[in-house]
């Protein structure tokens, strides 16, 4: 969508994007499947069905933010916001809007998918805590031996892009929960400056760390479903 009311052409997934979104897909018509053969009952499919189509649609949601930062990111020139023309800042103002929205979409996602996990292999996290993320669903796994596979799986991605999903969750953070003095987040700090004037973030490593971000969330999706899918292969969802 973003793509044509910015005159590029439509995204052909390739990649963990492809990946990710493929194997979701796969995932749907198993639950599809299984609605039909036993008409489900208790709606446990429809339930996981809906929550799996609501992840693709934030996965590409999560793609088309981070093209559009990206996009605009392109138009921006100045190295301070005092140096920019109107239009300029039209521009800029619309790279913050969308990287802003790529970012607290990354963590958005992985609490969603903490939510599926939580529920197809009934770990009972609320039990524990109540509002809960995907990494507290992760550090339930070690309660939960019987699917260690998936959860090594899932620690070794999460430590591969530690330092910028570290980054991005303390940008989200901020954005979302705070608005204090303490939060040194070199987004918005005002402690560089340039002849008086604030020195524009490095727009470059922010988004570099963003795509990251958005790799992290495909590889997390895909492996966490191909796992499901195998599960359900072997022996079928157990509700």
């Amino acid at each position: 969508m973003l793509r044509t009311l910015l005159g590029e052409k439509p995204r052909v997934n390739q990649g963990p994007l492809k990946e990710a979104m493929d194997t979701m897909a796969f995932t749907l018509e198993s639950f599809e499947k299984q609605m039909y053969v036993d008409h489900d009952p208790n709606h446990d499919y429809r339930k996981l069905y809906i929550w799996t189509q609501g992840l693709i649609s934030s996965l590409d949601e999560l793609e088309q933010s981070y093209f559009a930062a990206a996009h605009f990111r392109k138009k921006i020139v100045a190295g301070s916001t005092e140096d920019m023309n109107s239009a300029e800042k039209a521009e800029y103002a619309r790279y913050v809007y969308f990287y802003k929205d790529a970012f607290i979409r990354c963590f958005a996602i992985l609490d969603k998918l903490g939510t599926v996990l939580n529920e197809i292999f009934q770990m009972n996290t609320s039990k524990s805590k109540v509002h809960f993320s995907y990494y507290t669903v992760l550090r339930q796994f070690d309660y939960y031996r019987e699917h260690h596979v998936l959860a090594q799986k899932l620690n070794k991605i999460k430590e591969t892009y530690r330092e910028p999903m570290s980054r991005l969750r303390k940008r989200r953070n901020m954005e979302i929960h705070y608005m204090n003095s303490e939060m040194q987040d070199d987004l918005w700090q005002l402690h560089q400056t340039l002849r008086g004037k604030v020195k524009l973030e490095d727009l470059d490593q922010h988004l570099l760390e963003m795509g990251q971000g958005v790799d992290m969330v495909c590889e997390t999706l895909y492996t966490a479903y191909r796992y499901i899918n195998r599960i359900w292969r072997k022996q079928g969802m157990k509700h």
